[in-house]
């Protein structure tokens, strides 16, 4: 045999334990939320974005809060560890002057077989231009 309680009683008695748990878990997210958010602006990256107008330093394309995510910050040595207070090794890029500025680097880093510092390890055996000579003088 089911006992059934009168629909007000038991609708505010869940109610009650509810908000309980709800106005514990809240504070729970609140406590968390300015933790990370004291977390982050330690960060390099909050750390840039209060530093320096949010400017791409290359395509000088503006930003707000709306599209912020797109702004990047690049370290000018390469290193992500070298991370001075002033922000001497930062810039900020949008994502498309970043990803272009990256590319430029692997061509001149060990990400390619050629760079600055290494040997020529392959070299050409096809001259585009070897009977050019001989073809404009024949023109002539």
């Amino acid at each position: 045999m089911l006992l059934s309680l009168p629909t007000n009683q038991v609708n505010h008695t869940m109610s009650t334990k509810n908000t309980k748990f709800d106005q514990n878990k809240r504070d729970q997210i609140i406590r968390d939320a300015l933790k990370d958010k004291a977390e982050r602006e330690k960060g390099y990256r909050e750390q840039a974005l209060k530093m320096y107008p949010w400017v791409c330093g290359r395509c000088s394309r503006e930003f707000t809060h709306k599209n912020l995510r797109e702004l990047t910050v690049h370290h000018r040595d390469h290193n992500h560890d070298n991370n001075p207070p002033d922000g001497s090794n930062w810039e900020l890029l949008c994502l498309y002057c970043h990803d272009n500025e990256h590319a430029r680097f692997g061509e001149y880093s060990g990400n390619s077989e050629t760079g600055p510092g290494r040997e020529e390890q392959f070299t050409s055996t096809h001259n585009p231009f070897a009977g050019l000579k001989n073809m404009l003088d024949e023109k002539e």
